[in-house]
């Protein structure tokens, strides 16, 4: 008899100690739904028209003194809000961004928040905490678990001998199951997940600020990926390219110190149902602090004729060509001569340990001067080291001088204090009213939007590549990232190859290099890529010569008032029109198989336009600068079929007549 008391005490007891507490929020168009569920942990799932497509994924902070939060606690209070709101981008592929989604707030008893919020188009959390002392964070576990993975297009990093977490961030994709992923390898974000009935999932991260940037690994159930974090570098020497990186030695057994009150970076998931919705999905622009530095009009975006990858190999000149004040002199004369707003002056203009040290035979004045008759802005490019090490006084002193940007390369980190570098960078610049283009970097994660003077990035397997890669499918990649790196933000591919090949014929050449594809698939990297900066890479005597291919460059804006996704298939092709003023210009990109493709021409406005037509030869396939350039006239009802060769390309500037 007492046996059987016992038993009912406990039976009833059970039901006491148990503890869930489920909290909903849905996208305005309420397709879209977040499930976050608490119980002795935090999970949160995401459903797309009724049916789970990730989650339930786990999330927590583990903090030195303060244990793991998220753990065993209890929902404190749930508040919501919604917002529709303009936000204005002057320095995007559209000039507005519409700003409307449902946001959760849970706070629990332990002191961390996480903010929940759904648009029509993607999901996304970041935590919060509000502890009074700055704190000491082990690890944030970050899960995102998929019940339908079919495959994800996974960017491996290309780590450093020195160190697992040094990477240029510039990988290629492997199109495979979750079986099939590397345990422990490091994969670059964003990461694209195809999540069943052509469902799309990519995966990013957004105002990541004072905080680590986040890796992904197959998880060991391998039902998704989990978190990982480069820790907080405690040691440090120099070394790397020509000695101007910072190589992390030792590394602490935590990833991040920092204030105990603030918020952290959005986790965020851009969802679609056919692959063309990703090729204009605005979730970083709307997840992104906003504007810091207030007046945007010195601000202007362009083209840069850059001397790096072609190794400044200029011809029927006489001059010794080569990192001389003749050879850039050359090259601003070509800039003015084109309407190109920039040259840049990469490495080798200085002496390595010093910024402030010019070499000597570059009269960088006078370079300055000769570019200001012009028209022509002059940008340097810096090594991350000696820059961090004399920011203040390289910027101050080459503001004076008339420098107006630079191209900040080989951080090839996203831990802590690097991070903590871009923002350093991009708020003294704006002091300077100078641009910044970071190269050696880790992927947009809004900072374009939070200090728009950073006007692009790199993070990205571009053309520089082509120089000494065995790697035969760029094309294939071409019209890969516009679908997922590009959704991240600017990307610095530096296109404009004017020597373009077929892939049996292609070479990997460092001094004379060549493009895999058509020309015409290079022309179209002009409108498909956004880059508020957009580089010239080849020779300026080659651009001369291939007069035609360089007016339509020099041509193309590089900022737009609206983007139209217009055709698309992840890794196959893809075409997109864009707008600055009344003008369209239209481009389209194939891998490595032919093709052809319907342009309905409906995006239009009223009237007649004319459009000037660059489109593949009919030889492009055997000789890739076979091209055809014609003018048509064109309306709102038209349609047209485009014929792309072999790695080839279209592109269209249409002009209201």
């Amino acid at each position: 008899m007492k046996k059987q008391i016992v038993t009912l005490l406990t039976a009833l007891l059970i039901p006491s100690l148990s503890y869930s507490e489920v909290h909903k929020v849905h996208s305005p168009d309420k397709n879209l739904e977040i499930k976050v569920e608490v119980t002795d942990h935090v999970s949160w799932s995401l459903l797309m028209d009724g049916e789970k497509v990730m989650g339930p994924s786990i999330i927590s902070l583990t903090l030195e003194n303060e244990g793991v939060l998220g753990k065993d606690t209890r929902v404190q209070r749930v508040t919501r809000q919604s917002e529709n709101q303009i936000i204005n981008t002057p320095i995007y592929r559209k000039s507005e961004v519409i700003n409307h989604y449902n946001q959760m707030t849970v706070e629990l008893r332990d002191g961390l928040g996480i903010v929940f919020r759904v648009y029509d188009d993607g999901a996304a959390y970041r935590l919060t905490t509000s502890l009074r002392r700055d704190i000491t964070i082990l690890n944030e576990e970050a899960n995102l678990v998929f019940p339908t993975h079919e495959k994800a297009w996974v960017p491996y990093i290309v780590p450093r001998d020195f160190d697992p977490y040094s990477t240029s961030f510039e990988s290629t994709y492997d199109l495979l199951t979750l079986d099939e992923v590397v345990s422990d390898s490091l994969i670059i974000m964003p990461l694209l997940v195809e999540a069943g009935k052509n469902r799309k999932i990519v995966i990013t991260e957004v105002d990541l600020e004072d905080y680590p940037g986040m890796f992904l690994t197959v998880n060991s159930e391998r039902t998704g990926y989990s978190a990982r974090f480069a820790p907080f570098p405690l040691e440090e020497e120099r070394g790397g390219h020509n000695n101007l990186q910072s190589i992390v030695t030792k590394r602490a057994g935590y990833i991040a110190k920092t204030e105990g009150r603030r918020s952290f970076p959005w986790r965020a998931v851009a969802v679609s149902n056919n692959d063309v919705e990703l090729l204009d999905n605005d979730l970083v622009a709307r997840l992104a602090s906003p504007n810091r530095i207030g007046d945007l009009s010195w601000i202007k975006p362009g083209k840069v004729a850059w001397d790096w990858w072609n190794y400044l190999n200029i011809y029927n000149v006489d001059f010794r060509a080569g990192v001389n004040t003749e050879t850039y002199k050359y090259y601003i004369d070509f800039a003015a001569e084109y309407g190109i707003e920039y040259v840049i002056l990469d490495e080798g203009w200085s002496e390595q340990e010093s910024l402030l040290q010019i070499k000597p035979y570059i009269d960088l004045e006078g370079i300055i001067k000769h570019a200001k008759e012009r028209g022509v802005g002059i940008i340097l490019w810096a090594g991350w080291l000696p820059l961090n090490q004399e920011m203040d006084e390289v910027m101050r002193v080459y503001s004076e001088m008339g420098v107006v940007g630079y191209k900040i390369d080989f951080m090839d980190r996203d831990d802590q204090p690097v991070v903590n570098f871009y923002y350093k960078v991009a708020e003294m610049a704006a002091k300077y009213q100078q641009l910044v283009n970071f190269h050696g970097s880790y992927k947009p994660t809004g900072l374009q939007f939070t200090y728009p003077n950073v006007i692009t990035f790199e993070g990205v397997y571009g053309l520089e590549n082509v120089k000494w890669t065995d790697y035969l499918d760029m094309p294939d990649y071409d019209v890969t990232i516009p679908f997922i790196r590009a959704l991240a933000g600017p990307m610095d591919y530096t296109p404009g190859a004017m020597i373009n090949s077929n892939r049996r014929n292609w070479r990997a050449m460092h001094a004379t290099p060549m493009s895999q594809g058509t020309r015409c698939h290079q022309l179209a990297m002009y409108i498909v890529y956004e880059s508020p900066l957009s580089m010239m890479a080849d020779n300026p005597t080659h651009y001369k010569r291939e007069h035609e291919s360089t007016m339509f460059i020099a041509s193309i804006p590089t900022v737009f008032d609206q983007t139209v996704a217009l055709e698309g298939v992840l890794g196959e092709y893809v075409a997109i029109a864009r707008r600055n003023g009344e003008n369209w210009y239209v481009g389209a990109m194939t891998n490595w198989d032919e093709r052809d493709i319907t342009i309905d021409f409906s995006f239009l406005g009223e009237g007649e336009y004319e459009a000037v037509i660059f489109r593949d030869g009919i030889n492009a396939d055997r000789n890739g600068q076979d091209y055809v350039r014609e003018m048509k006239r064109v309306d709102k009802s038209t349609t047209m079929t485009v014929i792309m060769s072999s790695g080839g390309g279209w592109a269209a500037s249409i002009k209201k007549r």
